[in-house]
């Protein structure tokens, strides 16, 4: 099958979304599907407001429909709410198409924690977004749960996986000489991570933070005594996750929390508070706690047994995840030019 993927994040952004269709597209092609991303770097882009890092796609319409065109798709899933994604819903409605969507963000609560706009005017978009799709899939049970509550219809669940391989205790001690216990947290340092949340507990040892993001400067400032490493990739970052002697999740917005499970991977408890992500992929399992009270959760998870979070993680597949998206998407049954140069989907 040619599977067209429509998304505002992808390389060289690094971050769960990109992540997540990394892997299933890898799956995809490895059983015989042809994939095609498109992402920003197709087009002219500017840097997000905020987010620098983040690129988004300037006026895409008219190349976008060539590059699909070109591309002929079989199936359609748009993964973003940004330029991109819009753009293509609106060829899919114009041309008839059926189409999936995901939902990996929660962008009205980042939104409202930037800007103060409403909550409600956010979800009032996004609902009208992923309406004509034939399938939103959500990461959790309760992120399913939480959108089929606010009108989101035909929403399936689609969880994620992680890399086995990549992710394994064993690896060389990035923190040596670091006063121990070393609680980890990792991900975008931005204000909706609530990584300041976790730099103001009073725990003991060394507190570190992975990643890059706009807040850190102001962090580093208010938190000298926490470590800052920036991005970490090609081995550093699960060196790091296995390293650590507690992974802290700060976070209260997120949808998922792939790093929980790469974190869980390399035998490194995790600290959460109990809210969607953490709930569905930690549960009541011995890999850690989760706690409203945040520094209670992290001085719980130093009791918790590496071997149990290792094999906690090993019950999620990306082999499991490209498969259940690939059996959500709706075929095309047909790709013609009408008289008048519009393509159309047909029956």
């Amino acid at each position: 099958m040619r599977i067209l993927v429509v998304s505002d994040a992808w390389h060289p952004q690094v971050n769960g979304v990109v992540r997540t269709m990394e892997q299933v597209t890898s799956h995809l092609r490895a059983g015989g599907d042809e994939v095609r991303v498109i992402g920003p770097a197709d087009f002219r882009s500017a840097p997000m407001p905020g987010y620098p890092e983040i690129r988004l796609a300037i006026a895409p319409g008219r190349r976008l429909r060539a590059l699909v065109e070109g591309f002929a798709p079989e199936a359609v899933h748009i993964a973003t709410e940004g330029p991109l994604g819009w753009a293509m819903r609106g060829l899919c409605l114009r041309w008839g198409w059926p189409f999936t969507t995901s939902f990996h963000t929660r962008f009205p609560d980042y939104l409202h924690a930037r800007t103060g706009v409403p909550e409600s005017w956010s979800w009032a978009v996004m609902r009208r977004f992923h309406a004509p799709s034939a399938a939103v899939l959500a990461a959790t049970g309760s992120l399913q749960r939480e959108l089929e509550g606010r009108g989101f219809r035909r929403v399936r669940r689609w969880s994620r996986g992680v890399d086995l391989d990549r992710f394994r205790p064993g690896l060389p001690d990035v923190f040596e000489g670091l006063p121990r216990p070393v609680f980890l947290c990792a991900g975008r340092v931005a204000v909706e991570k609530g990584i300041d949340a976790f730099l103001s507990l009073d725990l003991p040892g060394t507190k570190v933070v992975v990643g890059e993001g706009p807040q850190r400067a102001a962090l580093e400032r208010r938190f000298p005594d926490a470590v800052f490493t920036g991005y970490r990739e090609n081995g550093l970052l699960a060196a790091s996750y296995a390293s650590a002697d507690v992974f802290v999740f700060p976070s209260r917005t997120d949808t998922f929390g792939l790093v929980l499970l790469e974190a869980m991977a390399c035998g490194t408890p995790v600290a959460a508070f109990p809210v969607s992500g953490p709930l569905d992929v930690v549960g009541e399992a011995p890999v850690g706690a989760l706690d409203t009270d945040l520094r209670a959760a992290c001085l719980r998870a130093l009791e918790a047994g590496g071997a149990a979070c290792r094999a906690h993680a090993e019950g999620f597949s990306w082999a499991a995840c490209a498969a259940r998206f690939r059996e959500a998407l709706v075929p095309l049954q047909g790709f013609e030019e009408s008289d008048d140069g519009e393509a159309r989907w047909t029956a």
